[in-house]
């Protein structure tokens, strides 16, 4: 019985550590994108609206600057 059991978790753990092994191919590797391809950076509202209170913008300006400022674009 103790020799059954024994083969039994073995096999287990072979068949669990070959499944483990096991990967699959990606496409495009994320290390092969190129920096010219990356998407701008997207900022946070908590950060977009911290640098609007630096530039002392409020109202719609504010706002809009916040707007702007989350989608990543380039505000003036």
């Amino acid at each position: 019985m103790k020799l059954l059991s024994t083969l039994t978790l073995a096999a287990l753990l072979t068949a669990g550590a070959a499944f483990a092994a096991d990967s699959k191919p990606t496409a495009t590797p994320a290390s092969s994108a190129t920096p010219a391809a990356a998407p701008a950076k997207h900022h946070s509202a908590a950060h977009c609206e911290k640098v609007a209170k630096q530039k002392k913008l409020t109202g719609d300006d504010a706002k809009a600057f916040v707007k702007s400022c989350e989608e990543g674009k380039k505000a003036s």
